[in-house]
């Protein structure tokens, strides 16, 4: 009879050693905030949910590491089970690692390790995966994709500069990222191996392997294109975009009575809510046990670009209920035409309403959601992203929603209040068919839809993010995109829609 053999933990080593000098920081780059949290809280965010991943441990830049016992403290990151200071090189700091991951092991006892940079924040579940299926087969696994520029080699030939003296065949040519994934017992060895070598040196760990453990075949599992490494100044903003591009769909719920246990008993308040998408978010989340307030101009008489009576409100629902757990606003107007043409009193309007509205209702919110830990829902446009003749009012409104997103869930996130942004496409809403008339069927979003998500990322985690709400093209291979393949697609799209 075969005795059944229990599969090795698998732990990952965050390596957090950087200064972010290149990025001109005057703290390490892995505590750069992005979409509204510290870089390196992404990554264990990331780690935290792999169900291929037992533990966590991070090896942080020295003088930090309290900085990231925080942040593991207040995500309450169960995995995370040591926060110690790297080394002065990237050598050191693996070898820190493994000294750490060799404490308490029985005799012969081995482990999966998964080395990953802190500041690659967008690494993919599948890749994680990926790494730890590979480790049942072989000792060695490195990340790589193919590589989409000609590579050169030089060699510099006094005040002349550079010279070209190779150009290797780039089908070969492989970009390398991590994780790198071993069995604990190699990287071990390998390190044990090279500490002979006087003049050893290496910026990263299959490297090592290779050079002194030249026996061990090193696998190579396809990387991702978005998994890109927080280098240069350039990088902190486009990790930033791609986050934001990141949540084409909020995590939906498992369930009606998964809605019902999480709202029945909160309060939330909508304005806009006289029809609409803020009409349905009203209903919906009335329908499963939640105390709502939906106000509007011509409903309940609440004027959102009155200060005065989005704080009467407010107040009014916290005192008959004694808490606020969401405020949501969908009220805008839409107004077209060229801005030269465009008397006062309308831009005044668009200003009032699309704008200084949103920035009355977040700060009399604030106070309230700061005690329950709620969230504030605003809602943007497709055009948001780039303003088009005879909409410049709407749009530059419209873009305004996205930075006061991130700068307030920024802001708040010290008191736990969450900021995110619903980004729908063509939406048949009111508003919409007073602006354009009648479309054709079935080439808008509903506004039920798009209410559906707008609950969803109500009862997310998720902060300082621009959902993207789109059309399901039944005909595309929407299992195959990523995530981010997608909010790609909704990029070359946006032009169209308002």
């Amino acid at each position: 009879m075969s005795q059944h053999i229990a599969k090795p933990r698998t732990t990952a080593v965050i390596l957090a050693g950087g200064t972010g000098q290149r990025v001109g920081l005057s703290i390490p780059k892995q505590l750069l905030k992005i979409a509204g949290k510290a870089v390196i809280e992404h990554t264990l965010t990331t780690f935290e949910k792999a169900d291929s991943i037992d533990e966590v441990i991070v090896l942080m830049a020295q003088g930090y590491v309290p900085d990231v016992e925080k942040i593991v403290a207040k995500a309450g990151f169960t995995k995370v089970t040591k926060v110690i200071e790297g080394g002065s090189t990237r050598n050191e700091t693996t070898e820190r690692a493994i000294a750490a991951l060799g404490e308490g092991l029985a005799e012969g006892e081995d482990l999966n390790v998964l080395f990953h940079d802190a500041v690659r924040p967008l690494l993919s579940q599948r890749v994680i995966d990926d790494c730890v299926a590979a480790l049942e087969r072989y000792q060695a696994v490195d990340v790589a994709i193919p590589s989409a520029d000609t590579i050169i080699v030089t060699r510099t030939h006094g005040e002349d500069g550079e010279f070209i003296t190779e150009i290797p065949d780039r089908s070969r040519l492989r970009r390398g990222q991590t994780p790198q994934a071993f069995k604990l017992s190699t990287i071990r060895r390998a390190y044990e191996v090279a500490a002979g070598d006087p003049n050893f040196q290496a910026t990263d760990d299959c490297s090592v392997v290779l050079k002194y453990l030249p026996d061990v075949p090193i696998h190579v599992v396809a990387g991702d294109e978005y998994n890109m490494k927080v280098t240069q100044p350039v990088d902190v903003f486009i990790a930033d975009k791609l986050f934001q591009l990141a949540s084409t769909a909020a995590p939906e719920q498992n369930g009606e009575e998964a809605y019902r246990k999480l709202l029945t008993g909160k309060t939330l308040v909508v304005f806009g809510g006289s029809y609409g998408i803020g009409k349905d978010i009203a209903e919906l989340a009335e329908s499963y046990g939640a105390t709502v307030y939906a106000l509007g101009r011509s409903t309940t008489g609440t004027h959102v670009e009155n200060p005065e009576e989005v704080d009467d409100a407010l107040s009014k629902a916290y005192a008959e209920t004694g808490r606020i757990d969401y405020v949501v606003n969908t009220a805008g107007v839409l107004r077209i035409g060229k801005l030269a043409e465009t008397d006062n009193a309308t831009i005044e309007e668009a200003l009032k309403v699309n704008y200084l509205a949103p920035v009355q209702i977040a700060r009399s919110a604030y106070k309230y959601l700061a005690e329950t830990q709620g969230q504030l829902l605003l809602y943007t446009s497709s055009s948001y992203t780039r303003g088009r003749a005879e909409y410049s009012l709407y749009s530059s409104t419209k873009a305004a929603m996205v930075n006061l997103t991130q700068a307030l869930s920024d802001e708040w996130a010290g008191d736990g209040v969450r900021v995110n942004c619903i980004n729908p496409e063509r939406t048949a809403t009111p508003m919409r068919t007073k602006a354009f008339g009648q479309e054709p069927a079935g080439s808008l979003l509903s506004s039920e839809a798009v209410a559906r998500t707008s609950l969803d990322v109500l009862l997310s985690e998720l902060t300082g993010h621009v959902i993207d709400v789109r059309q399901q093209d039944p005909t595309a291979d929407a299992a195959r995109a990523s995530g981010f393949e997608q909010a790609l697609a909704s990029v070359l799209d946006r032009q169209d829609g308002v």
